[in-house]
């Protein structure tokens, strides 16, 4: 009986997450490849528009704390997971529209397009803090190596069937297939998030909800301002706190960088067509599945160390990149297929690992606030490997400087030097003494903040 619940309640977890998955695919494998290949966007404008939203990631810090303390009917993560999620499914009924004028180089579409993307970007950021907390509240830590390894494998399949889906749907671009394929978005997610939520969280009666605040070393205002100078206090006074933010930062950044410029790629390098750059995604996914499946099993039978997971995926994404880079520069298209598997499955690895350890790096009472600053860490690495990527093919590939195939591989080497580096950091942090030190400094960043 306790592993039924159990199952049913990984299942659930997962579905909430499906909608979240759809989304980030379709942006990063097909609008990006129809506006710059397809329809002729400048691709530092279409990246930097992608990676925009990460870049308003700090809104999680604030949601997080806005969730821990304003409950909506006795639900702290619940109402906030659903309007998020609703929210930002809407606005992909747009996007086909927008990728057109982008491709005419419109001044008004791209306004249009920040906006857009802005305000996805501030609904995606109350989703992920208020998911990773969902998730960190209804878990145990023996349960979450497995429940983050399915959950993050529901967002790889949601994100293959993405790529299936827009390869029958759109072989190739057409306006009208496009906006049959976005339509699809709102159904799909809406359904999938009520499945998901609906009845998993306990409410928390106000008396309950008081005897948490008082317990709470944060006694302020929970605006943006206020949530922002107490997050910024515990980063400059605890070294765990600051070395994990680095190290979460840099890995994504280093995973990521290939994320917007991938399908590109294979078009500029290789001349391939939408539907096998397409296949990218369902390349790396199923590495992300099959090593995800694998350490979430594993670590449900054996006590294998999360910092230990997330380091041997780490070095699995550096090696992947490390074979994109040959590929590019030795112009053998044979290798992409070897290499995009390899770094899925560290990219599985390094997801289990690296998100169990966000959530063994809370607070109790202030879980919402320190996933609110891990998802920002993820987020401005997301914003930075977007722009970093579509300025350097601006500049070196679109600007004459480097041939498409130098170029991409300049950009698969700095990925995989990124990734080494931050395991680096890693390998520094220690979540006991996070614990044994953090609850001091909260209190010492409120303070002063409080004085200030």
């Amino acid at each position: 009986m306790g592993l039924l619940r159990f199952a049913v309640k990984t299942f659930r977890l997962s579905l909430m997450r499906v909608g979240a998955g759809w989304m980030f695919a379709l942006l990063t494998f097909n609008f990006n490849r129809v506006s710059i290949s397809d329809l002729g966007a400048m691709a530092v404008i279409v990246t930097t528009l992608i990676g925009l939203h990460h870049f308003i990631s700090f809104f999680q810090v604030y949601w997080g704390r806005f969730a821990d303390r304003y409950p909506i009917f006795g639900l702290r993560r619940t109402p906030y997971v659903i309007l998020s999620n609703v929210g930002a499914a809407l606005i992909f009924l747009a996007l086909p529209g927008i990728a057109i004028g982008l491709g005419e180089r419109s001044f008004i579409a791209t306004v249009e397009a920040f906006a857009l993307i802005f305000l996805f970007g501030v609904l995606m950021a109350m989703n992920g803090s208020s998911s990773n907390a969902l998730i960190a509240e209804v878990t145990t830590p023996k349960e979450r190596g497995a429940v983050v390894a399915f959950i993050w494998a529901t967002v790889i399949i949601s994100g293959i069937v993405s790529a299936g889906i827009s390869r029958v749907i759109m072989p190739v671009y057409s306006p009208e297939a496009m906006q049959q394929l976005y339509n699809l978005t709102p159904i799909i997610v809406t359904v999938t998030v009520l499945l998901g939520v609906i009845g998993l969280e306990k409410p928390i009666s106000k008396e309950e909800h008081r005897k948490l605040l008082e317990q709470a070393p944060e006694k302020g205002e929970a605006g943006p301002l206020e949530t922002w100078r107490v997050a910024t206090g515990l980063m400059k006074r605890n070294p765990q706190v600051r070395g994990f933010f680095a190290f979460v930062l840099l890995a994504i950044l280093g995973i990521f960088l290939q994320d917007a410029i991938l399908e590109p790629f294979g078009a500029e390098v290789f001349g391939m067509p939408q539907k096998d750059t397409a296949a990218f995604q369902q390349a790396w996914g199923a590495g992300a599945l099959l090593g995800m499946l694998g350490i979430g099993i594993l670590s449900s039978i054996f006590p294998i160390q999360k910092k230990t997971i997330a380091t041997l995926g780490g070095l699995g994404v550096a090696g992947g990149l490390a074979m994109l880079m040959i590929s590019a520069l030795t112009l053998h298209r044979e290798i992409i297929s070897p290499a995009l598997l390899i770094m899925g499955l560290g990219i599985g690895l390094f997801n289990v690992g690296a998100l169990a350890m966000m959530m063994e790096m809370t607070v109790e009472g202030q879980t919402g606030l320190y996933m609110g600053m891990w998802g920002m860490a993820q987020g401005l690495g997301n914003g930075f490997a977007n722009v970093i990527s579509g300025l350097g093919h601006t500049v070196m590939i679109e600007g004459g400087l480097v041939t498409p195939s130098v170029g991409y591989g300049l950009v698969f080497g700095l990925e995989a030097l990124l990734m080494v580096l931050a395991i680096g950091i890693l390998r520094g942090i220690s979540v006991q003494e996070f614990k044994g030190l953090t609850r001091q400094e909260i209190t010492t960043a409120l303070a002063m903040d409080a004085a200030s």
